[in-house]
């Protein structure tokens, strides 16, 4: 079954149920944002997502969760677009439209953690703008959120990692992003991808 046609029958099924609250993130693909396409998440969609992050405890779960998050908005806007057909890393999906690259996705999962920010759903993180390593000719990206509301009382020892980098291009399309501290990222840590 195409995206296309997949795509409208999900369209579809968005006019016909109620969608009270719809939000729209733009989700960049074929690397380097070359493509580009708005995708629409409607209130029913976002709810599960709301509950869980509801849920929340702490800042540790907090990260989890929008680590699953992020996978689970990628699944839908892969029923929409052809992102569904990106893979880990850059060489499995090589020349595949849909497949996305680190920009691709630091792009596209600060759009997705923007948009539960603007909700209200994040209670211990707020979003920055995407981070940028560079080692030797090569370079990587990758959203990035910050812990907020630190305890008063707690010295710079107690505190720890405050940024924290949520990376989506490490896994396969709709799997929960990786989350490493930002200091951590930054010296190239992360899981290998061929």
């Amino acid at each position: 079954m195409s995206w296309k046609w997949r795509s409208g029958l999900v369209f579809a099924a968005t006019v016909v149920s109620p969608a009270i609250a719809q939000e729209q993130v733009l989700i960049c693909y074929n690397y380097g944002c070359q493509s580009q396409e708005a995708v629409s998440f409607s209130a029913m969609q976002l709810e599960p997502i709301r509950t869980m992050l509801a849920r929340t405890n702490d800042a540790v779960e907090e990260r989890q969760d929008l680590a699953v998050a992020v996978g689970q908005l990628y699944r839908w806007a892969g029923t929409l677009t052809p992102i569904f057909a990106d893979r880990a890393g850059d060489f499995a999906d090589d020349g595949v439209p849909g497949r996305m690259d680190c920009i691709d996705h630091a792009v596209s999962t600060t759009g997705l953690l923007r948009m539960l920010e603007r909700r209200g759903w994040l209670r211990f993180h707020r979003v920055l703008e995407p981070a940028r390593r560079a080692r030797f000719i090569f370079q990587h990206f990758s959203a990035v959120v910050e812990e907020i509301g630190p305890d008063p009382e707690a010295t710079a020892e107690d505190i720890g990692p405050r940024q924290y980098a949520m990376d989506s291009w490490f896994v396969e399309h709709g799997e929960a992003a990786v989350v490493l501290p930002l200091e951590e990222w930054l010296r190239g840590a992360g899981p290998w991808v061929p």
